[in-house]
């Protein structure tokens, strides 16, 4: 088989695979059917394929799937899960942080959005005094599409 038609060949057989355990009611795997699962499934496939071909290309969206999959599936059965903003912010700090494993590329975004969704995520729980810290999140979760908007301007701007 061409290693080109690889990835089609993993998504293929794991939504095949989820498909007929979703047809046969297996009830040990009933929490699972989910369109998460699907995103799962292909991420998943995507991080096969970039390993299996030793390609980097499909390293960091398999990593969104899996990471986003994980994170819908949570909200959607657990009453404990946390559900802000910023745990997509974290899922694409992981992401970048795999692909820089692999490739030695992405390590400052990584760092810089795992920081940020960290600080965001244990906002809540930070002691009194940290008030110039509390400033600056109301800031960032006010003003964070700003800045993500002045950042891309910036990057299209930088040669």
């Amino acid at each position: 088989m061409k290693k080109g038609h690889l990835l089609t060949a993993y998504i293929l057989i794991g939504l095949g695979s989820y498909f007929l355990i979703k047809q046969l009611h297996l009830s040990l795997f009933s929490s699972f059917y989910g369109w998460p699962t699907i995103l799962i499934i292909i991420g998943i496939s995507f991080l096969l394929h970039s390993y299996v071909v030793n390609d980097n290309g499909h390293l960091f969206a398999g990593v969104l799937l899996i990471g986003s999959g994980v994170h819908l599936h949570g909200l959607e059965n657990y009453a404990f899960w946390y559900d802000h903003w910023s745990v997509y912010m974290l899922i694409v700090g992981l992401a970048y942080i795999a692909l820089f494993f692999k490739s030695k590329k992405g390590l400052i975004p990584a760092l810089i959005l795992l920081s940020i969704s960290l600080i965001m995520i244990f906002s809540i729980t930070l002691p009194d005094w940290f008030s110039g810290v509390y400033w600056l999140i109301d800031f960032i979760d006010t003003f964070w599409p700003v800045m993500l908007i002045a950042l891309g301007i910036y990057f299209l701007m930088k040669k």
